[in-house]
């Protein structure tokens, strides 16, 4: 599927496309088992359950936390002639905000990214087969590392919260512990592919960074997600017969979708190829819909407005030293290093 309609009337529609495959007689492996792969009813427990632990927490005493860190990495960065964007700011920031979000110690980053890169590229195992067991074996240990945070949890956060409310909700331990598994990496690996996404493009389109500075940041936001979203697609299986967009879908039937086009689909959006960072209404794709729309969808927007916003605002000359390179995967889109130059805002000049 490429339009935003059919993809869009599959996302909404878990009865006839599902995200457990075991739907359709597929053997699942029990790390798979997650929020993210769970259909209704199973899924319903486990999703309220961190939907009310996200509810709970203070964002806004996090994000301002995060603004004076982010001010603060990025005036230690601008020192140098230049960085890695994504190495050096994207990736360090998003890890560090998760983890903040759930009140658990970052990991070792040195550990963490490689684990977390191999259970991206095994999203793409239906076209590289050999990349499945090793993102299995990597889902099975953060999995278990995420464990060790319900074996002893910490006083605040979001793993606070589910540690004491999750016996009353009645979720599984293991789907619990996968899915604070799918939390974690779901929320690095889309904040600091978005981070780099979005910094690519108004790095690389002239008159961009200047346009964010004067745009509702959320509008702003939500555009650059359109427009290189980070989950460029998804996949369902159909479980009772259909048709649609004039094709009969049989039960069984693998559905692929791509989100990267349907938010391009220029039945939807008029100049789909045009960043347009004042672009209202932006109904995109980029945060999925129905019952597995990200959890996390209105933190990520609220991360890049700020680092965004406040690049634009202190470093209005930064800019690209080279060409943003791309890791070769599919499903998920980003960078693996993006080299830019900061220049900070020259006291007394107008911008």
């Amino acid at each position: 599927m490429t339009r935003h309609a059919d993809c869009l009337a599959v996302l909404t529609d878990s009865a006839r496309f599902a995200s457990d495959w075991r739907r359709a007689g597929e053997d699942i492996p029990s790390p798979l088992l997650s929020v993210q792969t769970l259909d209704p009813p199973e899924h319903t427990a486990i999703r309220h359950l961190l939907l009310d632990g996200f509810r709970a927490q203070d964002r806004k005493a996090l994000h301002d936390r995060l603004e004076g860190q982010i001010e603060d990495l990025l005036a230690e960065l601008a020192g140098r002639p230049s960085i890695d964007f994504v190495g050096e700011l994207a990736e360090p920031l998003a890890l560090r905000f998760i983890t903040a979000f759930l009140g658990v110690p970052a990991p070792d980053q040195a550990w963490f990214a490689p684990m977390s890169r191999t259970v991206v590229d095994g999203m793409d195992a239906g076209l590289w087969p050999e990349k499945h067991e090793p993102a299995v074996a990597a889902r099975a240990e953060l999995a278990e590392y995420a464990g060790g945070w319900l074996a002893d949890p910490p006083e605040e956060g979001l793993i606070a919260y589910v540690a004491q409310n999750a016996d009353a909700a009645g979720v599984d331990r293991t789907v619990l512990r996968n899915s604070l598994r799918a939390v974690l990496h779901a929320g690095y690996e889309s904040a600091s592919r978005l981070l780099g996404n979005a910094a690519a493009a108004l790095l690389t389109t002239s008159g961009a960074l200047a346009a964010f500075r004067e745009a509702p940041v959320a509008t702003a936001v939500d555009e650059l997600i359109r427009y290189d979203a980070p989950v460029q697609a998804d996949a369902r299986v159909c479980v009772t017969e259909t048709e649609l967009g004039g094709v009969v879908i049989r039960a069984g039937d693998p559905v692929t979708l791509l989100l990267g086009a349907a938010n391009h689909d220029p039945l939807r959006f008029p100049h789909p190829t045009e960043l347009r960072l004042d672009r209202a209404p932006n109904p995109h794709l980029g945060f999925g819909r129905g019952a597995h729309a990200c959890l996390g969808a209105s933190m990520a927007i609220r991360l890049t407005g700020s680092l965004l916003g406040t690049l634009a605002r202190d470093y209005p000359e930064a800019r690209a030293v080279a060409e943003p390179e791309h890791r070769r995967n599919l499903t998920l889109r980003g960078l693996d290093r993006f080299e830019v130059t900061l220049r900070p805002r020259q006291p007394g000049r107008r911008n």
